[in-house]
């Protein structure tokens, strides 16, 4: 019994299986994960290279780049390379390596928006002691504590899934996804893995609070500038945040909330792209399509490795947009 009973691999059927579908598949995300790579590090390096971007608000958005990066290699090559081997398979071993660094992004992740809250609200409400609190030990302290969360939480929730014994090895999904893996699990060893998702949906929570009410502070502090001008450059640094955070937490909580279907659903698929492979896209776009400094570093620095006498010329061209 203890043999029939042994997964060595599972099968990942979230995805339709013809030929012309394969293909679209692969173009698709290629495109995407393409697209999420160059942005990214774009904005690493940019913020690297250029010494007026060496600041806690950006060594943050750079480690915010660096865990969009991750989240997305643990899923999209694989799901890729299924399609163009025409396979569906993952190993045992291979599923619990994409669960546990998925779930050590994400939750960092989460950890990270928490911290560039509390960063937000001490530049708008306390900007006198800005320097003084949010020094380089006090920001190297609080990234590390990011990272080391994500892989608590991560070390915790895998140490639980390899007791789990599963029932089926068909999962409805590209990737490992949790909620799927609940899904086909035995009965008798459902209850202590969904006690460490509902546990890591508690600290969620708490997280979530305490952004919200670094917001309400700091949204409450905003309405009291008097000029108009201090107030769109406030609302410029934060807006782009609490639209990342809103868009990272409803998506999420919306997949791991709402139930399985037992077949390949079109809504499940949809759902876990959008809190999988969309927020790693769209995340540089939201953070420097309004901001002025990190778009003028971008361009002094391709001007500065640019030797073409044309690039030069247009240089201030650019810098318009």
């Amino acid at each position: 019994m203890e043999n029939q009973s042994r997964i060595d691999e599972f099968l990942l059927r979230g995805l339709p299986n013809t030929k012309e579908l394969r293909i679209f598949h692969v173009i698709t995300f290629l495109l995407i994960y393409l697209v999420a790579l160059i942005e990214n590090l774009i904005i690493i390096t940019v913020i690297l290279y250029s010494h007026q971007l060496h600041t806690p608000m950006y060594f943050f958005l750079a480690n915010l780049s660096l865990q969009d990066l991750g989240s997305i290699s643990v899923t999209v090559p694989k799901s890729m390379l299924n399609s163009l081997m025409n396979t569906e398979t993952i190993s045992y071993s291979g599923c619990f390596c994409q669960v546990f660094f998925f779930v050590f992004f994400v939750m960092s992740h989460l950890f990270l928006l928490v911290v560039m809250a509390y960063d937000r609200y001490v530049a708008i409400c306390n900007p006198l002691y800005y320097e003084m609190v949010m020094n380089k030990k006090v920001c190297i302290q609080m990234i590390t504590s990011a990272w080391m969360g994500g892989l608590f939480y991560s070390a915790l929730y895998i140490g639980n899934l390899s007791t789990v014994k599963f029932c089926s090895r068909i999962i409805n999904q590209f990737f490992c996804e949790i909620p799927q893996l609940l899904k086909i699990s035995c009965f008798d060893s459902y209850v202590a893995e969904e006690q460490a998702l509902i546990f890591g949906c508690s600290i969620g929570f708490i997280l979530f609070a305490v952004i919200v009410c670094s917001y309400v502070k700091i949204f409450r502090e905003v309405l009291q500038i008097p000029s108009t001008q201090g107030k769109q450059k406030a609302f410029s640094t934060c807006l782009p945040h609490l639209i990342v955070i809103c868009l990272f937490i409803v998506s999420g909580t919306f997949a791991y909330v709402r139930p399985t279907y037992s077949f390949p659903s079109t809504s499940d698929l949809l759902i876990s792209l959008f809190y999988s492979v969309v927020p790693p896209l769209i995340n540089p776009l939201i953070y420097s399509i309004r901001n002025h400094e990190l778009k003028m570093e971008f361009w002094k620095l391709i001007f500065r490795t640019c030797s073409n006498p044309f690039c030069k010329n247009n240089f201030q061209f650019w810098l318009k947009f």
